[in-house]
C-alpha cells in the first residue's frame, strides 16, 4: 500500500508559490501510477487531481475510488451544488477573511471538528491558510469520453451528511458507470464511517487480477 500526500501535507513538498493545484497534483500523481499501476483510493479536493490523471492515462490504474468528490461540473445546475460551489470557492479565494457564516458553514460540511459559533479552533485555521488560494474546483473538466472508453472499474462514495455532496456522487456515478456506495456515521471522512472498509476491500478485490 502507497500512501500519497499531496504537496502542502507532510512528508510532501510545498506546492509551487504556496497554493495547491490539482493539475500539479495531476502530473505528480501520473508518475506514480505510471510506475505502480494503482487502485487508486481518493478524498475531496484530492480526488481531482487522481481523477485528471487517471483521464490523461487510463491505462495507468487498475481502478478509481472517489470519495466525495467537489467535481461541481457533473451538476452544474443543482441548486444545492451550486451553495456549496459558493461556499468553497468563498473560503479558497478569501480564507480567514470569508464572511464568518460563510466560513463556518462550509468548514463544518468539509468535517473541520470544533467548529461552532466561538473561535475557530488552530486546526481550522490552518487549514484554511493551507486551502488559501487553491485553484478552484470549477475548473476541474476530465475527459468522460476517455474515462468511459477505459472502463475503468469505479466507486463512488459519500458519508449522507449533506445533499450536494450526495448529487454530485450520484451524478458522477452514472458518468463513470460506478458503483455508488452511502457510508454514513463520520460525516465528509467517509473512510472512518462502519462499513466503508468492508465494502472497499470487496470492490478492490473484484478488480484485483485488471
Amino acid at each position: 500500500m502507497l500512501h500519497v500526500y499531496r504537496r502542502g501535507y507532510d512528508p510532501s513538498p510545498p506546492p509551487p508559490d504556496g497554493r495547491q493545484d490539482f493539475f500539479v497534483d495531476a502530473t505528480d500523481l501520473g508518475e506514480i501510477f505510471r510506475t505502480h499501476r494503482p487502485h487508486v483510493v481518493a478524498h475531496s479536493y484530492g480526488t481531482l487531481g487522481s481523477i485528471l490523471a487517471a483521464a490523461a492515462d487510463p491505462h495507468t490504474v487498475r481502478s478509481l475510488t472517489l470519495i466525495e468528490p467537489p467535481l461541481y461540473v457533473v451538476a452544474p445546475d443543482d441548486p444545492e451544488v451550486l451553495h456549496l460551489k459558493r461556499l468553497g470557492d468563498a473560503v479558497l479565494t478569501n480564507g480567514l477573511d470569508a464572511d464568518p457564516e460563510v466560513l463556518r458553514e462550509f468548514l463544518v460540511l468539509s468535517g473541520a471538528p470544533g467548529v461552532d459559533a466561538g473561535q475557530l479552533p488552530e486546526a481550522a485555521i490552518a487549514s484554511v491558510r493551507r486551502a488559501l488560494g487553491g485553484r478552484l474546483p470549477g475548473e476541474a473538466h476530465p475527459d468522460w469520453k476517455v474515462l468511459r472508453a477505459a472502463q475503468i472499474p469505479a466507486l463512488v462514495a459519500s458519508g449522507g451528511h449533506t445533499p450536494a455532496l450526495e448529487r454530485i456522487c450520484d451524478a458522477l456515478a452514472d458518468l463513470l458507470n460506478a458503483q455508488r456506495i452511502i457510508a454514513p456515521g463520520a460525516g465528509h471522512f467517509v473512510a472512518a464511517a462502519p462499513g466503508f472498509a468492508h465494502q472497499l476491500t470487496r470492490f478492490l478485490a473484484a478488480h484485483d487480477a485488471r
